[in-house]
């Protein structure tokens, strides 16, 4: 039965939290009753009681911001400095190259084409034309062997669903209908562009689409220009319905392979696949589900791949097409493979070493051929191979440079500046260090520190710290306009390399995976601790922010430790930990968290769960939940039955506030717009309760 209770924390300006009911849900899970009261907030947004009471956090989020003088300014101020050209690394297709083009305040970026050498670029997709709000993206894009024909993925407000459309170049028209019910941007298109393959899910009952478990994964064939009705279905599994597929090619687009993961493991199978547009023959190469494995190319009849087979940090071999044995071709080292990939005669390494990028090129029998320079601790793009070609492009960029884009001949390791952006700022104004924290039980943990050269150092500085610490996912450095102007007004931004990233390789993820995730949030406190004990920061001018497996982080965090920050930032974050399987995707994610159907890692995840752990009576940080209406990825119950919970048992004076944003999803493809408003609410929020005034102007 559900019962209205009124939360009676205050807020400034005695504002009263919006009444939430709540219900005697219980559940047990391995003999222990664990309460749920806000279970009702898991229905569809759409629902009138829930949607009632979401417009009711809305409101109240929208006038503590209304308050707040000068955040116009900020905005004005972040728009500014992000009107600027933007390149993206291009790809060349035989005679043509691609590339993406922003002019600034674009909504989505403009997929252009050069059409041979020495021709004028013209636009060739614009998906700013698609919606009046720009919130209809581009999610996945391929391109067949000569550029003739693209396939590209359309996401609607923000959501992995997608369809697929193939345009020829030539006419600049799309050939045949959308192909529906895809996700993730996974899809790949033949080398002559005829066809293509896509991953694919059951089609979801009404009302449905954003919330239901995704599971029978499949990949089917679609050829273009017939209807959806006649594709082919290429591999499936009714029996593991919860395990995934990935189409990919080689660099040549000569043979297929399927990437088969199951859930709750960190390693892959990989499959080849014969299909010669009527029949399906599948022989399962690497089939021990012992380590990861990507197919990279094929040179003289062998297959390339990237494992970490006896190899936590990777390393690459080669194999005959149709199986065998695999043979080293480089070994592996301390440092991870970041990522890999060849060119017509060359092999690209890009290494991680203390969580920034380093390139080293080797020819096909796995010789070292030369490093290619960086200009500092930063991250790089790119490199994207040919079998018919030595030259490629690659983008560099790091915590104080913006991306600069290279030409580069892999014959020769020589590389050319191809594009470099024109700032409305200067950039030399801020300095980035690395520092290595020491966790609780002596890992040393990576972390980037950033900010004017000219600060002063008063102990007492803004800061924001940011990790994100899971899925084998490296965070390495990049640069943000919108975070020059965070330290322009006298803030620090620190990056937290944490486990459960691969910044060191596979035993640097796996050091924080199911009954081990503590490891990471105890990684990313000792780096919050460090802060205020070197002179950065104190714990009230301190704010911590992640976003997704971040906002788990945040979560985690805050709970555990409230008194080590003053404000935190839980962005689309999975909070509750015993019913994230439940949902979309949700199941996939055991492989690093685990599952609360199995004991062990049940008690695990019930100790860290954040919509858990709150607890009555205690003194929480100002609370920034932020999640969108249409987010399928981790959907927006998280988020609200987290808020809901953390309002009620709040005992300080502290607001717990939750911005939902609308037709955004988890953040892919958000508009411009959106994006600044959303970083000036983070930083209104984030100075305002640590007693800091927006400037009038910049």
């Amino acid at each position: 039965m559900l019962t209205s209770i009124l939360a009676t924390t205050l807020i400034t300006q005695n504002w009263m939290y919006p009444p939430t009911k709540t219900s005697d849900q219980k559940d047990s899970y391995h003999g222990i009753t664990v309460a749920d009261p806000y279970r009702w907030l898991e229905q569809p947004i759409t629902t009138p009681d829930v949607k009632a009471w979401a417009d009711a956090q809305t409101k109240l989020t929208n006038h503590f911001f209304e308050q707040i003088p000068n955040r116009k300014p900020l905005i004005d101020e972040l728009l500014r400095r992000i009107n600027y050209e933007r390149y993206d690394v291009p790809v060349q297709k035989g005679k043509r190259t691609f590339y993406f083009y922003n002019t600034g305040l674009q909504a989505q970026d403009v997929l252009y084409i050069v059409d041979q050498p020495g021709a004028e670029p013209r636009i060739l997709l614009d998906p700013n034309k698609l919606s009046a709000d720009g919130t209809v993206a581009l999610s996945g894009i391929d391109f067949s062997n000569d550029g003739s024909r693209i396939l590209y993925g359309i996401a609607k407000s923000g959501s992995d669903w997608l369809e697929w459309n193939v345009l020829d170049v030539a006419s600049g028209k799309t050939i045949g209908e959308p192909v529906k019910w895809s996700k993730f941007g996974v899809g790949t298109i033949n080398g002559d562009g005829t066809g293509f393959y896509y991953l694919r899910y059951p089609e979801p009952k009404e009302g449905t689409a954003f919330t239901d478990a995704n599971i029978n994964a499949t990949v089917y064939y679609h050829s273009v220009g017939t209807p959806q009705s006649q594709d082919i279905l290429i591999v499936s599994d009714p029996e593991k319905p919860e395990r995934w597929f990935s189409p990919t090619f080689d660099d040549g687009k000569t043979e297929l392979f399927i990437y088969a993961e199951d859930n709750g493991s960190t390693n892959n199978y990989l499959w080849h696949i014969d299909h010669d547009g009527t029949t399906v023959k599948i022989n399962k190469i690497l089939n021990e589900n012992d380590a990861n494995y990507s197919p990279l190319a094929i040179r003289n009849n062998e297959l390339y791949l990237r494992t970490s087979k006896d190899a936590p940090t990777g390393k690459i071999v080669k194999m005959p097409l149709r199986g065998g044995n695999l043979t080293e071709v480089i070994a592996a080292r301390k440092e991870s493979i970041e990522g890999a990939s060849l060119t017509k005669s060359k092999i690209i390494l890009q290494y991680m070493k203390d969580a920034h990028a380093q390139v080293e090129t080797f020819d096909l029998a796995g010789k070292p051929a030369g490093n290619v320079p960086l200009a500092g601790l930063g991250t790089v793009f790119g490199f994207s191979g040919d079998p018919t070609s030595d030259e490629t492009y690659y983008g560099y960029v790091d915590l104080t440079t913006p991306q600069v884009i290279y030409s580069y001949d892999a014959k020769t390791n020589q590389s050319k500046i191809y594009r470099e952006p024109k700032l409305p700022l200067d950039p030399s104004k801020y300095v980035a260090k690395q520092v290595f924290v020491p966790s609780n039980d002596g890992t040393k943990v990576p972390m980037y520190i950033v900010h004017r050269k000219d600060l002063k150092l008063t102990g007492q500085n803004p800061t924001i710290m940011y990790a994100y610490g899971g899925f084998g996912l490296s965070q390495s450095p990049w640069f943000s306009t919108s975070r020059t102007v965070w330290m322009d007004m006298g803030g620090i931004w620190c990056l937290a390399n944490i486990r459960g990233g691969s910044e060191y390789g596979k035993e640097w993820h796996e050091g924080a995976t199911k009954v081990r995730r503590q490891n990471a949030y105890d990684d990313f406190i000792a780096c919050g601790e460090y802060l205020a004990k070197e002179g950065y920061t104190t714990n009230k001018n301190l704010a911590i922010q992640g976003g997704s497996n971040g906002g788990l982080l945040v979560g985690v965090t805050m709970t555990q430790r409230p008194d080590l920050c003053g404000v935190a930032i839980p962005e689309v974050g999975v909070l509750d930990m015993l019913r994230f399987n439940k949902f979309t995707i949700g199941s996939a994610w055991e492989g690093d968290y685990g599952s609360p159907e199995k004991q062990d890692e049940f008690f695990s995840l019930y100790r860290i769960s954040p919509y858990h752990n709150l607890r009555p009576g205690t003194n929480y940080p100002a609370t920034l939940v932020t999640t969108a209406d249409t987010d399928d990825r981790v959907v927006p119950a998280h988020s609200f039955k987290f808020a809901a919970r953390l309002q009620a048992v709040q005992a300080g004076p502290a607001p717990c506030l939750i911005r939902i944003e609308s037709s955004a999803g988890h953040g892919g493809g958000k508009p411009i717009q959106k994006a600044i408003e959303d970083i000036a609410d983070v930083y209104s929020f984030a100075l305002k309760n640590m007693g800091i005034d927006l400037p009038a102007k910049f």
